[in-house]
């Protein structure tokens, strides 16, 4: 019975609950880190691809690295193939 008292009791609270508005502004604060982080995941997934075409297309990881703002060495390293990383 005491479990019964206790759903209903919560259903109660449930029902009659008003969020704050500043529970709001923290949700909406996190969402939007959310959707930074899966536009950023984006944004490497597309540059990764774009790198690995440079590569296909002759270019040397120095230039790679100019372009994208590292040395050529760094770029390697995050962008390059097993193979690549190996070569060193």
């Amino acid at each position: 019975m005491e479990i019964i008292e206790q759903a209903e009791d919560l259903a109660r609270q449930f029902e009659s609950f008003e969020p704050d508005p500043s529970d709001r502004a923290r949700a909406r604060s996190l969402a939007a880190v959310h959707r930074a982080a899966l536009a950023r995941a984006k944004a490497e997934a597309t540059l990764f691809r774009a790198v690995t075409n440079a590569r296909a297309n002759g270019h040397s990881w120095s230039a790679i690295g100019t372009v994208i703002g590292t040395s050529g060495e760094a770029a390697r390293q995050k962008y390059g193939s097993a193979q690549d990383r190996q070569r060193k």
